[in-house]
């Protein structure tokens, strides 16, 4: 009888290994805010959701993540703000949002003791942007260009080699966006001062780029920045296909909407990371995946019946 019953125990821990879905999360280069980001996120909803388990995957950011996610090599990719507008516009696209990640206001970072105190003021220095394929160097590269401001540009293999190439003199300034981002966090507990656009330089942009959105870093979002700081960016997302299973899609919101105090808990920039932030930064609610539209009308998220 021991033995039957052992069995079946071991029978119903098979089970419960296959009933599990396993989903790839694309993020980015080491050093970077989205993998730090996804491994926060995928351990939360882990926690959440026996069914699932996410396993973040690092690749070269966005512009990577767009077309693997399109070749169905991996299941979730976190994709930043202006690629991710480009992304939904393209027609037909099998892009589903799962969930809105956060807002990312754009701006520099600059030694403490640095003479630089405008973003005119970078014209002919080098600056760090970030890495090539990085949805938050786009934007450096629109914002820049907006504003004729012109620069010499280091585009990096490792968000993490940024910092070191500020505090040694290689570059005047760092590009970087949001709340969390590593390098941000890095050079200002070093006494590192932000460079962002004035209320003029963001009207101008807004008029180029209408897709881009005026949007602020919080008062202390990094160590010695007291004030909050007004930029342009605009949201990153967690995209899926259309062929991810309106079931899965279902209860990765449903895990999403669950973890929402505990990711905050964990990581300050993912208090953004809402399923009511979701439905509100969507451009259409088409563009939803029907499996999170699903779980936000049982949820009685406002909007969500649209």
């Amino acid at each position: 009888m021991n033995r039957f019953f052992s069995i079946l125990g071991f029978c119903l821990i098979a089970m419960n290994v296959q009933a599990q879905q396993t989903l790839i999360l694309a993020t980015a280069t080491p050093g970077g805010g989205f993998p730090v980001f996804g491994e926060a996120f995928a351990a939360m909803v882990n926690a959440q959701e026996p069914a699932l388990r996410i396993e973040p995957k690092n690749t070269k950011g966005s512009a990577e993540n767009v077309p693997l996610l399109e070749a169905g090599q991996i299941d979730l990719g976190l994709v930043a703000g202006e690629l991710a507008t480009v992304a939904l516009a393209k027609p037909g696209t099998p892009l589903r949002i799962v969930t809105a990640m956060y807002s990312s206001p754009g701006m520099f970072i600059v030694k403490g003791d640095s003479p630089y105190r405008s973003l005119s003021d970078l014209k002919g220095k080098t600056v760090v942007l970030g890495t090539e394929g990085s949805g938050i160097t786009v934007l450096g590269h629109t914002v820049l260009d907006s504003l004729d401001v012109s620069v010499n540009k280091i585009i990096l293999q490792k968000a993490a080699d940024g910092p070191p190439m500020l505090m040694d003199g290689r570059a005047a300034a760092v590009w970087g966006a949001g709340v969390g981002w590593p390098a941000f966090a890095a050079i200002a507990k070093q006494g590192g001062r932000f460079i962002g656009p004035d209320a003029e330089e963001i009207k101008r942009i807004l008029v180029k780029q209408p897709a881009l959105q005026q949007v602020t870093l919080p008062a202390n979002s990094y160590p010695g920045q007291a004030q909050a700081l007004p930029s342009v960016g605009s949201w990153s997302y967690v995209f899926a296909t259309e062929k991810l299973p309106a079931q899965t899609a279902y209860l990765l919101a449903r895990a999403i909407h669950r973890a929402e105090g505990p990711l905050a808990a964990r990581l300050e920039q993912a208090r953004e990371t809402t399923m009511a932030n979701t439905l509100a930064a969507a451009p259409r609610p088409e563009l939803i995946h029907p499996g999170v539209l699903k779980y936000l009308r049982e949820a009685g998220i406002e909007g969500a019946r649209r």
